[in-house]
């Protein structure tokens, strides 16, 4: 059964966020540098784009790399960078195909320890410790994926009512939360250093 989400902000693109894990995971790999909002709608273009309603691994990662950099450089691009984004998409999707079957779902789907789902994530091209922390964070507070010790795993952006991260976004409002904190911290980080 799908999941409701609203991290793109766009029902259709959210739909498809909620259906497809690796929808998400590739929104989570385009949330740098963009704001939240764009990279998420990014798998949502991308499927427009290839002319389907579903994001394929297999199909991603045997797409010849010009033409894929193209399809997300067209205006308006799924990215600021869009000719090096493609590139990890495209390297994401091989990874996938490589090792899970090209289903993202076989990441966490049956992982009972939050370290181990932690561990799987960051083991992905383009994801480093943060990022996977945050996705262990939306899998357990968006899309019920809780092994035992997620919530550790995921560090602070595990938190319950924390308002840290894309994890905790259920519509406007949480959106304005996260912005605000996300704010306070590159203030902080500024007057630091």
């Amino acid at each position: 059964m799908p999941t409701k989400v609203h991290l793109a902000q766009r029902p259709e693109a959210d739909e498809l966020l909620g259906r497809s894990p690796l929808a998400a995971l590739i929104g989570m790999l385009l949330d740098q540098q963009i704001p939240m909002e764009w990279a998420f709608s990014g798998p949502y273009t991308i499927c427009r784009r290839m002319g389907t309603d579903d994001l394929d691994a297999h199909e991603i990662a045997a797409y010849d790399p010009e033409r894929f950099a193209a399809l997300l450089s067209e205006k308006p691009a799924v990215h600021r960078y869009p000719g090096s984004m493609a590139k990890r998409v495209q390297q994401l999707c091989r990874y996938l195909v490589d090792n899970h079957d090209g289903d993202a779902e076989k990441l966490w789907k049956g992982v009972d320890d939050g370290k181990e789902l932690f561990k799987r994530l960051n083991a992905l091209p383009g994801f480093g410790r943060q990022k996977a922390q945050i996705f262990v964070a939306l899998l357990g507070k968006q899309y019920g994926v809780r092994p035992d010790g997620w919530r550790e795993a995921a560090g602070d952006y595990g938190e319950e009512g924390s308002h840290r991260s894309v994890a905790d976004i259920t519509g406007p409002e949480s959106l304005a939360k996260v912005r605000a904190f996300k704010q306070e911290m590159k203030a902080a980080a500024k007057a630091g250093g």
